[in-house]
């Protein structure tokens, strides 16, 4: 059997960012999926937004050119692409709130089978001790991706049943892209769409706290990684659009974990 080599953050984001169809607006959450945005494929237009009010947000600045004054809603200097502009902290939310953006990727603790998301503590010592604006984010994206290690450093599943941290939003999560996989979220619970070399469905489901399941039809895996341009997911995600309800009240990433 070959050697199973997991993918490190930049790869799991470059990953993620082959499947961002063109022309989509896009939050990316703090921690990991920030290196999404320097992995987008070469001429693929996407404009990433941040909820402190940045549209048009580019990747970071090169040593020794950051500005104090163009930071993300981590605090992270970025630069800011022709055509990019600066808007109110309200406006930047009515964005979120109104559904205005395509996708929003976040970071967890824990993703449950059935979409919970589980991405701040209450420990005031821990990286994200408030929800903030990721409780919006989570429903009032059209989507909302999570990139994670699929288990914690001593080896514990991050992908369960049910969620233990106190959750962000519920049901919110449609797609979870790991070290080791990308699954899809459906009424079924987790969906394997693709594997890392090497690594058997039987070997990612002893390192995963819930039922995997393998694709199925309706989900057919691409094959070529670039699930975003397939025109089948394409059209499933259309299908999915908003969660419904108060899903389109709110919505982006922001505070929550890595």
């Amino acid at each position: 059997m070959a050697a199973v080599v997991a993918r490190d953050r930049q790869a799991i984001a470059a990953r993620l960012a082959q499947d961002i169809l063109e022309g989509w607006y896009v939050n990316l959450g703090i921690g990991l999926p920030t290196l999404v945005a320097g992995q987008v494929p070469a001429g693929r237009e996407v404009v990433f937004h941040s909820e402190n009010g940045v549209r048009g947000m580019g990747p970071p600045p090169p040593a020794g050119a950051e500005s104090p004054w163009l930071i993300n809603a981590g605090k992270q200097p970025v630069t800011l692409l022709p055509g990019g502009a600066f808007v109110h902290h309200a406006d930047s939310f009515a964005m979120i709130r109104g559904g205005h953006l395509d996708l929003c990727v976040l970071g967890a603790y824990e993703v449950a089978e059935n979409g919970d998301l589980a991405n701040w503590a209450k420990s005031p010592d821990d990286t994200a001790p408030a929800v903030g604006g990721a409780m919006d984010l989570a429903v009032g994206a059209r989507r909302l991706w999570v990139a994670m290690e699929h288990t914690t450093k001593d080896g514990r599943p991050r992908l369960v049943r049910r969620c233990s941290p106190p959750l962000t939003a519920a049901g919110s999560v449609r797609r979870v892209y790991t070290d080791l996989a990308v699954l899809e979220i459906t009424p079924r619970g987790f969906v394997v769409l693709e594997m890392v070399p090497g690594l058997t469905i039987e070997a990612l489901a002893a390192r995963t706290g819930a039922a995997v399941h393998p694709v199925t039809p309706d989900l057919q895996s691409p094959g070529s990684g670039a699930f975003g341009a397939s025109p089948q997911l394409g059209q499933a995600q259309q299908r999915q659009g908003h969660h419904g309800g108060a899903a389109n009240a709110g919505g982006d990433l922001g505070e929550g974990h890595q």
